[in-house]
């Protein structure tokens, strides 16, 4: 049975198969999730993302994990907030699409989200919320692979967001 999960702590910790990490375009580390994926991961992680040449905001690419609990990175460029009206919207879909199309063409069961763009790229949280968990109900039944999604929300406020969007949809609550 496919699940959407709810959980609240660090991506960094989670045994899944993937998790996503919101990214810079350069893959080599910065702030916030991004910066505590790298710290973690270790120095191979660096050298590998490296190798990738960047990343374009609304695509994604994948590493192994190295010293995660998860198996895989998969590096996704949210778009940074500028109103609402330069394509913020779909970029956003798209990272979420893209790091569900890696993760299944690599036949992975689990992949763990963060609130990709919610932080130093001020996208509304309410609304990335929406847009998150649109993208990952429309792929999912394309997905074979994939039974768990999990939104991996470090802050309370963030997961209550989560919790809400899902039963609003009258989807039963998870994690």
């Amino acid at each position: 049975m496919r699940r959407i999960e709810i959980v609240e702590g660090d991506i960094t910790r989670l045994a899944v198969d993937a998790i996503v990490n919101a990214a810079n375009p350069s893959l080599l580390g910065g702030g916030g999730v991004d910066g505590a994926i790298h710290r973690r991961a270790g120095p191979q992680l660096l050298a590998a993302c490296r190798r990738l040449n960047g990343c374009a905001t609304g695509d994604a690419k994948m590493t192994p994990g190295f010293a995660l609990a998860a198996r895989y990175v998969i590096h996704t460029v949210g778009p940074v907030w500028q109103g609402g009206a330069q394509g913020e919207r779909e970029l956003l879909s798209r990272c979420y699409r893209r790091s569900l199309r890696l993760a299944a063409d690599s036949g992975l069961a689990t992949i763990a989200f963060p609130a990709i763009s919610c932080g130093l790229y001020r996208y509304p949280p309410e609304q990335a919320v929406a847009v998150a968990i649109t993208a990952v109900r429309e792929q999912l039944p394309a997905m074979a692979s994939i039974q768990r999604v999990l939104f991996c929300c470090f802050s309370p406020a963030i997961s209550r967001l989560y919790r809400d969007a899902i039963a609003a949809e009258g989807s039963p609550r998870r994690g």
